[in-house]
């Protein structure tokens, strides 16, 4: 199976599983409902929850096993999303190539649908279920938490508004990249790892692969901003130059920010390269570098 065709088939057995848990259209309160299915069905790589499934089966483990942590890491990413577009914070039209869920609907119902997909998120993991050990769906949930919250995403997210117009350095431009999209990223492959009973040293080198391929991943998406059509991106090109958002073009040149990403993505193999079973993570991670470079 070619690496499209691996995507392709666990981006629709996701989405499958994101259906079964999400409520039917039409079910009260319908707006809300509307909305979530809006945001979450918008046609997504699914990049994080098949980095799950991808890391599970590196790790020894059962894809089916996955399939619940992998579907909660995608309602987080699509939460996050959903108020990255609001116009207190990014304040998008687009998103995946459709009006963002605040012009789609309100900014209320935009809110609430974010904060319905992200505790929906913690339900899946604490279901019973998901058939593993308690111990492991309490880790579970801790590393999912401690992703998404004021330590990853949203602590990553608050730093990248309070620095607009700042003049760009290293270490911020890092924090930024590794907290507000990194942190989730490396949570999807430790959530693999876990599903699958993987011992520590294994979960280490996965988190490793995380952390490099996350921070590969906005490097990427920062050269995209420049380089890609709003077609191509879906969503608004140019709006990270128009805010004066700290990126590593602004920093490195797009150049400089090119041999970074190839360099990152390099660090992400050799992190995993000491055990079997790794080769779609490879795949991801070239996929990650290639998306338009």
């Amino acid at each position: 199976m070619t690496t499209a065709q691996y995507l392709d088939e666990s981006r629709i057995r996701i989405d499958q599983v994101l259906d079964n848990v999400m409520p039917r259209e039409g079910s009260y309160p319908p707006r809300l409902v509307s909305a979530m299915r809006y945001s979450l069905f918008a046609g997504g790589k699914r990049i994080r929850p098949i980095l799950v499934m991808a890391a599970a089966v590196a790790a020894g483990g059962r894809e089916d096993d996955s399939l619940y942590p992998a579907s909660a890491v995608e309602l987080v990413h699509t939460y996050s999303l959903i108020h990255d577009d609001l116009p207190a914070m990014d304040d998008d039209d687009f998103r995946r190539g459709r009006p963002t869920c605040h012009r789609a609907f309100d900014e209320g119902t935009a809110v609430l649908a974010g904060d319905a997909l992200l505790t929906l998120a913690f339900d899946l993991l604490s279901s019973d279920s998901l058939e593993l050990k308690d111990h492991i769906r309490v880790s579970m949930v801790r590393e999912l938490a401690q992703a998404a919250g004021w330590r990853g995403m949203v602590g990553g997210q608050q730093v990248d508004m309070d620095s607009e117009g700042a003049q760009p350095d290293m270490p911020l431009l890092e924090y930024i990249h590794t907290h507000k999209t990194g942190a989730l990223i490396r949570c999807s492959v430790v959530l693999g790892g876990l599903s699958a009973g993987a011992d520590q040293a294994t979960i280490e080198a996965l988190a490793r692969y995380g952390e490099t391929v996350g921070l590969a991943f906005q490097v990427v998406d920062d050269i995209l901003d420049l380089t890609a059509t709003t077609e191509e991106m879906g969503k608004d090109q140019g709006s990270d130059a128009e805010r004066g958002k700290v990126t590593y073009p602004s920093l490195f040149g797009l150049e400089g920010a090119r041999e970074r990403a190839f360099e990152l993505v390099r660090d992400a193999k050799e992190a995993v390269s000491g055990f079997d079973g790794t080769r779609r993570l490879a795949e991801i991670a070239d996929f990650v570098l290639l998306r338009r470079l």
